[in-house]
């Protein structure tokens, strides 16, 4: 899988539905909002990029409506039908201080 940074934070890309993936348009519109979260969904519905941020089932911050088992759900229910999608999931600093 491609990694990437953003925010001076490390993601890694493990969907890239239909190659929609531009970094460019990500660091266009991501902020320290995002920075929490475990996963960012990033869709593209009538030709502009939104993104949604998801938390891992075991994160304290976790409720239903940004729990990354229900990220199938969101896309079939909030995206635009056969849109372009792509999951960043945060790669973890377990480096001790």
């Amino acid at each position: 899988m491609k990694k990437i940074k953003v925010l001076e934070n490390e993601y890694e890309i493990i969907i890239d539905n239909q190659l929609s993936f531009n970094l460019a348009d990500v660091e266009k519109i991501i902020t320290e909002y995002f920075e929490p979260y475990d996963y960012i969904l990033g869709d593209y519905s009538y030709g502009k990029l939104r993104l949604k941020g998801f938390y891992d089932n075991m994160n304290k911050m976790v409720n239903s409506i940004n729990n990354f088992n229900d990220v199938d759900n969101y896309i079939k229910c909030f995206c635009a039908y056969n849109c372009k999608y792509f999951i960043l999931k945060k790669i973890k600093n377990d480096k001790l201080s």
